[in-house]
């Protein structure tokens, strides 16, 4: 199994964002692939950052972080708005976040 920091453009703090959120291995994350990944760090706690979002795309295709443009980069940002929305609620405490997750409260009504 191979170390996270393995993949182009995955440093030590955001491997240690992804351990955190349950993943371990360079094997792993390519396996789940960029969206699953990243809606397991907003579940995690992690606070939604669009440049994060894609720089994560970029490192599971091998290139370079700041490739991403145009329209490329415009249906990327629909996508993370949409995780975002569907995993991250500012409005919620940590505390509140968990007991969601396990099934203790009902998400907020929208």
């Amino acid at each position: 199994m191979s170390a996270l920091t393995t993949i182009k453009n995955i440093g030590p703090a955001f491997e240690k964002s992804l351990m955190a959120a349950g993943i371990k291995t360079a094997e792993e994350l390519r396996a789940l692939g960029a969206d699953a990944a990243y809606q397991r760090l907003l579940e995690n706690g992690a606070r939604p950052h669009f440049i994060g979002y894609y720089v994560l795309h970029m490192a599971l295709q091998g290139r370079p972080w700041n490739d991403c443009k145009g329209a490329e980069k415009s249906a990327l940002r629909k996508q993370f708005d949409r995780l975002k929305s569907q995993s991250f609620d500012p409005q919620r405490s940590d505390l509140e976040r968990i007991l969601d997750q396990i099934g203790v409260i009902a998400p907020p009504e929208k």
